[in-house]
């Protein structure tokens, strides 16, 4: 996961995201397409396209209000904290705070001139990258961005205090010290380990916040739950109302850029079953499309359009692998993995959405970025029975036991139809060698602090987001630490495999990055710790005239850009 889900070679890092999609049963009502639906316009690979509408500010009206949507309410809007590191609200952040580079849509990067004059690599040996700040950069409260702030950020992430709850270390766990360089705009990160992808520590899904943010545990921890706190965009927050479910975003006064053509961006908390119906009622100006029934709809409705570029999400199922769990030996997790038709779940949900639907068989890079190849242990299940037939889970009925306990387990997501979908397929496929499979759905408010963080499930699905930053969360999520836990939500990991993270983490060399991530990535698929399902098909349903905004690949949205053709 590149939440949580980054992310140059391109490569997704994970943000969570509770937003879900739909699966196979049988077949899905809607899911089956003809050529005309399904052929015209689509692609396979990531890593090159974005769809957009691009225009010249000069095109677009000044002012307006882009209505968006989101699940739920920020259940703390710090994205570096455990309880914040979700991708809908990172995606809410995106306006609002700084970032070191831009990304386009081949994942290439360009330094962030707005908040940053210049980002080098200037030593190896010890490595350091120094990052000079854009003079005029400051917070919303007035307040300079200075060097203290990512000195700041820095060891709150470093999980030197474990008081601190971090969602990554984003490799600030191998930084050394932070320190001032020609001025207070000038801040010299020395390595004591080298970083691989030290782009990535204030860029893709990593924002820099204030150091009144992370200048202690209480403050990274609690002073962002209930409100954003200064931030530095050309965006800020002007209103929130938690019972309404309602965000509201305006031009930021003190904002030093390029003035944004919006006035305002409103979110809206609503159920994803409902987001194409507001669009369609012009409640709603732009939204994500999961099923070919919302291309259809889209299509079809006066003064929308659907906007496609392959997506940098992936829709995956995680295990529990916690003593005394059902799935805690990591051969039964391998046996069930074997057993579950990814192929069907692939072509069940994206039939029509795009060209060929295949699985994800890497859990680091995409399809079509570099570095992607297949490392799965492939769809078996004759080899899955008669591995769990080794193992002593013996067929009773229809359910498999062993020891007296029944070898059936609880799959939660968020509830919505395709997440559904999904959880049936499998559920079918494990029936067929004697696993049971209970579907437990979720609300979207607090599905993660309430039930993945505490582990609540056998096998839970979510979203993880990517950007060009593919390596920095591989210690968050397959690293196993009892006492830190990071984002391995399942608990699943070993010695071994947290010695090859770190080796990957360490090679400067891209080339040899790659290789050794793509070890990780078998090393992860034999531990059984989680099953990459499908990538996004990055389709999205928009009014006409929005231009500078849409489907991005992997490119980076400039809001200063964004708005409504004259």
């Amino acid at each position: 996961m590149r939440i949580r889900s980054t992310r140059s070679h391109t490569r997704p890092r994970p943000v969570r995201w509770a937003v879900p999609l739909v699966a196979l049963g049988l077949v899905v009502a809607g899911c089956g397409a003809n050529g005309a639906e399904s052929a015209k316009g689509l692609s396979d690979a990531l890593g090159t396209t974005s769809d957009l509408n691009p225009r010249h500010p000069d095109e677009l009206r000044e002012g307006g209000n882009l209505r968006l949507a989101t699940t739920s309410f920020p259940a703390n809007w710090n994205t570096l904290s455990n309880d914040g590191h979700e991708g809908e609200i990172g995606d809410i952040e995106r306006p609002l705070m700084p970032r070191s580079f831009n990304t386009d849509a081949a994942g290439q990067l360009t330094v962030n001139k707005d908040y940053f004059t210049d980002v080098q690599l200037t030593g190896t040996d010890p490595q350091q990258v120094t990052y000079t700040i854009n003079p005029k950069a400051v917070w919303s409260d007035g307040t300079p961005i200075t060097w203290e702030d990512i000195r700041s950020q820095a060891y709150a992430l470093s999980g030197a205090d474990k008081r601190f709850l971090i969602a990554i270390t984003s490799g600030f766990d191998r930084v050394e010290k932070v320190e001032r360089g020609v001025d207070d705009r000038q801040a010299i990160i020395t390595f004591k380990q080298h970083y691989a992808e030290w782009r990535g520590q204030f860029a893709g899904n990593m924002a820099l916040f204030p150091k009144s943010v992370t200048a202690n545990p209480d403050s990274f921890n609690h002073s962002l739950a209930d409100h954003m706190g200064p931030t530095a965009g050309p965006f800020v927050v002007e209103s929130t109302d938690r019972t309404q479910g309602r965000i509201v975003l305006a031009r930021n006064p003190n904002w030093w850029g390029d003035k944004p053509k919006l006035d305002t961006i409103t979110y809206s908390v609503l159920d994803r079953a409902a987001w194409v119906g507001a669009l369609q009622n012009n409640e709603l100006d732009a939204v994500r499309l999961s099923t070919i029934d919302d291309v259809k709809t889209v299509r079809s409705t006066a003064g929308l359009i659907v906007r496609r570029a392959p997506g940098n999400r992936w829709r995956h199922i995680t295990f529990n692998g916690a003593p005394g769990s059902i799935l805690a030996d990591p051969k039964v997790r391998v046996a069930i993995s074997k057993a579950i038709d990814r192929q069907g779940i692939a072509t069940a949900t994206q039939n029509g959405l795009v060209e060929h639907p295949k699985p994800l068989n890497n859990h680091v890079f995409l399809q079509g970025q570099e570095g992607y190849r297949d490392n799965s242990l492939g769809y078996d299940p004759a080899a899955a029975a008669k591995e769990l037939d080794d193992l002593g889970w013996k067929l009773v009925g229809d359910v498999r036991e062993k020891d007296g306990r029944k070898l059936i387990i609880r799959d939660v997501m968020y509830n919505d139809p395709t997440w559904v979908q999904i959880a049936q397929i499998i559920q079918q496929n494990l029936a067929a060698i004697g696993v049971g499979l209970v579907i437990d759905t979720k609300p979207g408010a607090g599905y993660f602090t309430d039930v993945i963080q505490p582990g609540d499930f056998d096998a839970a699905q979510f979203i993880f987001s990517g950007d060009a930053f593919p390596l920095s969360s591989l210690p968050q999520i397959y690293a196993y630490h009892p006492d830190d836990l990071q984002g391995n939500y399942g608990r699943i990991g070993s010695p071994e495999l947290n010695a090859l993270i770190d080796r990957t983490l360490s090679e400067l060399d891209p080339a040899k990055a790659i290789e050794l991530a793509n070890q990780v990535d078998r090393a992860v698929f034999e531990e059984g710790h989680s099953l990459p399902l499908t990538q996004s098909e990055g389709n999205f349903g928009l009014r006409a005239d929005i231009a500078n905004y849409g489907s991005p690949g992997l490119a980076s949205y400039d809001y200063t850009k964004i708005g409504f053709v004259k």
